[in-house]
């Protein structure tokens, strides 16, 4: 059984991404958004995203629409659309993710998003193959 005291995990952790565990279907991840920063817009073919924000403001930016997201909020983006998250306030945007199927290299761990998208430009975060 894994267990995760799933917002304190998330607190905790300065990364920009780290993923906690990786299954044959889905993958959990949790996020820290420094203020002024971003996820950056993306867009995953064949992968359902369900994001919960633990901590912070941000904006959610999908298929063209804009919300503000703060603590309890959850958001789908489903495969295929455009999206991005932008931290709008002075504190750190807290998140974890569930990706269906996984999108991540299994324990992949990336303190910045700029280590993160080197990591992805090399295909060195590619998610683990059935």
């Amino acid at each position: 059984m894994e267990h995760f005291t799933i917002a304190t995990v998330a607190e905790k952790s300065p990364d920009f991404r780290r993923v906690l565990w990786t299954g044959n279907h889905t993958q959990l991840v949790i996020m820290t958004i420094p203020p002024g920063g971003e996820i950056g817009e993306e867009v995953h073919e064949d992968i359902d995203q369900i994001l919960t924000f633990v901590s912070g403001t941000g904006e959610a930016q999908v298929a063209g629409e804009k919300r503000e997201v703060v603590q309890g909020d959850l958001v789908v983006v489903p495969a295929g659309t455009r999206h991005n998250f932008v931290n709008t306030g002075p504190n750190p945007l807290v998140l974890y993710t569930v990706y269906g199927p996984p999108e991540h290299a299994d324990q992949a761990v990336h303190r910045t998003k700029e280590e993160a998208d080197a990591a992805e430009a090399a295909g060195e975060d590619e998610p683990p193959t059935s």
